[in-house]
């Protein structure tokens, strides 16, 4: 193709989540409810691990961590989301906005995503040498860690954006998705795709697989460590140490291994299980977090003393 001839594309269309025009009301009250929830949630844990002396340990504050880019990660999708189900011309996006989106989604994503390998190596680290713990997760052991996760998330990021927008795209623009990823965008390219998705698909994969493999590797060793504890009290304890993040770890692999290992699948499944890794497990963080820890609901508690905040 002459590229002097070219008509690049300057405005997208993201065609949102499948719906009848009379849904269009309830998914927005829906969605709006869960995005506050979302941000209420996990700032409250922010707040909490901030002014709460007990939990100044390094399990909160790789917690505040995750609640930080929770938030960020279901800003970066959710209000897209609602201008679209508002408007019929709230899908349109301009290019610079969807590579910003593109790379935000997917910095804050590999971020987290290797954030909970860290997590699993502290709970290994706790369980495994309590004695010795303190010392092996310093101050700076931990900032070192936490800025680890986010610069490969930066790095991984940059990697999918570069990937996907150095492509020419001289429409159509109508992406079949509700935010900018690289699946749905390469469809539109004017040019090869192939080297890119096999790219993209195993730079995803490589990253997935190692998080999973590493935090499969950590709770094994913790589960054997776990059972050689002789007080079914200490036991109980250890589990319930790991359980919560067992949990998110699952709510957030599983949907994502699911849509990126079937990279050409257009079923609308697809988008629902996208939506409850990208909207939902966000705000299931922080409910599984106070839920199921002890401290943290202590802390809630503490919180309406502020005589007893350090």
């Amino acid at each position: 193709m002459d590229r002097e001839n070219e008509s690049f594309v300057t405005t997208f269309i993201l065609t949102g989540i499948p719906h009848t025009p009379k849904l269009g009301t309830p998914l927005f009250g829906i969605f709006l409810v869960i995005y506050a929830l979302t941000l209420v949630g996990n700032l409250l844990i922010l707040l909490v691990i901030k002014m709460d002396s007990h939990l100044r340990t390094p399990m909160y504050y790789f917690l505040a961590n995750l609640s930080f880019i929770d938030m960020w990660f279901s800003t970066v999708t959710v209000p897209k989301i609602l201008m679209g189900l508002l408007s019929p011309d709230g899908g349109a996006i301009s290019f610079h906005s969807c590579v910003a989106q593109l790379y935000f989604f997917h910095c804050l994503g590999s971020t987290e995503c290797f954030l909970y390998t860290v997590m699993s190596y502290d709970c290994y680290l706790a369980i495994t040498y309590p004695l010795r713990y303190a010392t092996m997760m310093s101050g700076k052991a931990c900032a070192l860690l936490a800025g680890g996760t986010w610069l490969s998330g930066a790095i991984h990021s940059a990697a999918q954006a570069v990937l996907t927008f150095r492509l020419p795209y001289c429409g159509p623009n109508q992406i079949e998705y509700y935010l900018c990823d690289a699946p749905s965008i390469l469809k539109l390219a004017c040019a090869n795709t192939s080297v890119n998705e096999t790219v993209i698909f195993v730079n995803i994969g490589v990253v997935a697989s190692g998080c999973c493999f590493l935090i499969f590797l950590s709770y094994m060793t913790i589960v054997l460590a776990i059972l050689k504890i002789r007080t079914a009290e200490g036991r109980l304890k250890a589990f319930q140490t790991c359980a919560s993040h067992c949990i998110v770890v699952l709510c957030f692999f599983v949907p994502g291994l699911i849509i990126y290992l079937r990279p050409g699948s257009k079923h609308v499944m697809d988008r629902i299980i996208t939506i409850f890794q990208t909207i939902i497990t966000p705000m299931l963080n922080p409910l599984v977090y106070t839920l199921r820890n002890k401290e943290v609901k202590m802390a809630l508690i503490r919180l309406k003393d502020w005589e007893n905040f350090v």
